[in-house]
């Protein structure tokens, strides 16, 4: 699913509760769903513990067949967020091992050594780390003009779905159940006469 929107536009109103995007696979009959989030993983998982709540970092985690892909710059400061990321997510004991992270380049340039250092430092704590080159015609056109990707790009996601789905199968089996039909929302008998016995007598003027 796609919205086709600029890069540039402004992100839909989506619902902020995990849980809801779960119900939305099991009532649109989907397959996969992803979900694209901005929510800052460190902050997120340091506050609720500070809070002794659930943050939503956890939320997402503990949704049935859910595997996180964390995004982070190529950069040496993307990839030492990334490494404090993952030792949060350690310490509160999440699950390392269905955990995909994608480094997405930010210019048409080579990997600096500290990103390669810790890609190779990365690499054994968690699913997988796929590397995304830069590509110009996602910043101009997005997902509208898909031939106007260049092959590496279209490799790379390829490679990204790849993981996903084999982190998927090691953790629940080759065979991923689907999402569980939510119950049918009944009005109670209560409800029904409460809002019977409340409608309005005249004809209402909408402002």
């Amino acid at each position: 699913m796609t919205d086709h929107q600029d890069w540039a536009a402004p992100p839909l109103t989506l619902p902020s509760d995990p849980a809801a995007w779960y119900q939305l696979s099991a009532l649109g009959g989907w397959r996969t769903v992803v979900a694209d989030t901005a929510h800052p993983i460190t902050h997120d998982i340091v506050s609720a513990r500070s809070r002794g709540t659930g943050g939503i970092t956890a939320a997402w985690s503990s949704l049935p067949f859910a595997v996180p892909i964390l995004c982070a710059a190529a950069t040496g400061v993307g990839v030492h967020a990334m490494q404090q990321a993952v030792h949060a997510l350690e310490a509160e004991s999440f699950p390392l091992k269905r955990l995909v992270i994608a480094l997405v380049d930010q210019a048409n340039d080579r990997q600096p050594p500290v990103v390669k250092a810790a890609s190779t430092m990365l690499a054994p704590r968690v699913a997988a780390v796929v590397p995304i080159p830069y590509d110009s015609a996602l910043r101009t056109v997005g997902l509208r003009e898909m031939t106007r990707l260049r092959p590496r790009t279209t490799h790379a996601a390829a490679a990204l779905a790849r993981a996903v789905f084999q982190t998927a199968q090691t953790t629940w089996g080759a065979s991923l159940g689907t999402a569980e039909q939510p119950a049918p929302y009944n009005r109670s008998p209560e409800q029904t006469h409460h809002r019977t016995a409340h409608q309005s007598t005249h004809a209402e003027v909408p402002a």
